[in-house]
């Protein structure tokens, strides 16, 4: 069913997964199996062991010292939710950005209902901005910057080590959701200034769905952040309330351990491999194909159109077709797959003037090529030219 099928989708989940991660689930599941800390017994001990490696892990990737402030939780969007839904109040005051995911908006917009005020910070058409504008919407009562590292539509890169600076000298919190950056751009929370991390595993970590959680700095205490889901943790069965220590506090219930165990495999596969060379090669082939396009008449590319200013992410539109219609007969008629629409931003999509019809994203991952470049512009180059005739010239390439 795959075989030559060119996948461009890594901006919702990246595949294929390197083949490890399908080897250490297939292990756990098989010789391991057991609930992690809710038993005493050898697998259960193993279990745990493996959820506390991937916490370490996890940990040194971003730079924080204490493994215990890693929370897993259901996916990256339960990690969000977890520190806008625990740290906010009513009169507290947030600044965020006109580039964000619905993972963070909704939340936000959930939270003016009981009182929390909300400030969007203007982004330029390319879904840029600069760190003063975030600077002046600062107010009095505002409590967190929240910002996304990266734009799920178009790439763009925001400046987050200017803002978390802003943030430490202004005395705020600095909330960062890394869900297209972590594994691919740095995100070091010391030299960053980010206090709250929300991250992803199965994205540019490489690891399966279902893993993701939150990185809690240490500049945030645990009677600030409430837990927002209580339940059975292993400890402290005795009593009927809440744990009030790390990490317990905030995970109830069953892990995904069979996906954390997918996520050490894909960790250790990604140190390996070098975050560095992934990036090097994902920006070549980005600003190779963003070149190609810009030779296709009719094709118009959002957001920065430079690969150093954004992730391998590239959102376009053939003019005079709909997005949908262009995505459906890529992947019919070339076997080509991405996505199209306003992927979850509709924010993102008004910054960036294609609300509401959206666009087509094509976002590279670490498993691709020239050749595939080559492919996917020959083939949006083949769409145009039937659309706009002869005025067109093939691609040989």
């Amino acid at each position: 069913m795959t075989q030559n099928l060119l996948y461009l989708d890594n901006a919702a989940t990246s595949w294929p997964k390197p083949p490890e991660v399908a080897r250490a689930m297939s292990r756990f599941l098989a010789e391991v199996g057991a609930n992690p800390g809710r038993s005493g017994h050898r697998l259960s001990i193993e279990a745990a062991r493996v959820v506390y490696q991937t916490r370490e892990t996890l940990a040194g990737l971003f730079g924080i010292g204490d493994p215990l402030r890693v929370i897993f939780g259901l996916n990256i969007t339960d990690g969000i939710n977890l520190a806008l839904h625990g740290l906010l109040r009513p009169g507290d005051h947030v600044v965020t950005s006109g580039m964000e995911h619905n993972a963070v908006m909704r939340p936000l917009n959930a939270l003016q209902k009981s009182g929390v005020q909300v400030t969007r910070v203007a982004c330029r058409p390319d879904g840029s901005l600069e760190a003063q504008q975030v600077e002046n919407a600062i107010q009095a009562n505002t409590r967190l910057i929240v910002m996304l590292h990266a734009s799920n539509v178009s790439g763009t890169l925001l400046p987050i080590r200017e803002i978390g600076q802003i943030a430490r000298r202004k005395k705020l919190l600095f909330m960062v959701d890394s869900a297209q950056s972590a594994g691919v751009i740095p995100v070091d929370m010391q030299a960053d200034a980010i206090d709250l991390l929300a991250f992803t595993g199965h994205k540019s970590l490489y690891g399966p769905m279902g893993t993701g959680g939150l990185i809690i700095g240490e500049r945030v205490s645990l009677e600030d952040l409430e837990p927002v889901r209580q339940g059975g943790t292993g400890s402290r069965s005795e009593y009927e309330r809440q744990p009030d220590f790390l990490p317990d506090c905030y995970e109830s219930g069953t892990p995904n351990a069979v996906g954390i165990a997918g996520l050490l495999a894909a960790l250790r596969w990604l140190e390996k491999t070098g975050m560095e060379q992934i990036r090097e090669r994902e920006e070549r082939l980005c600003g190779l194909l963003i070149s190609i396009l810009r030779e296709i008449p009719g094709v118009k590319i959002f957001g920065p159109g430079e690969a150093k200013s954004q992730t391998a992410t590239i959102a376009l539109n053939l003019e005079g077709m709909e997005p949908s219609t262009l995505g459906q007969r890529l992947d019919e008629e070339y076997g080509i797959l991405c996505r199209v629409g306003l992927h979850c931003a509709p924010a993102a999509h008004r910054t960036l003037g294609t609300f509401p019809d959206g666009c087509v994203r094509l976002s590279l991952g670490a498993f691709q090529s020239e050749t595939d470049m080559y492919k996917v512009t020959a083939a949006i180059r083949a769409i145009a030219k039937e659309m706009h005739g002869n005025a067109i010239r093939g691609c040989a390439r």
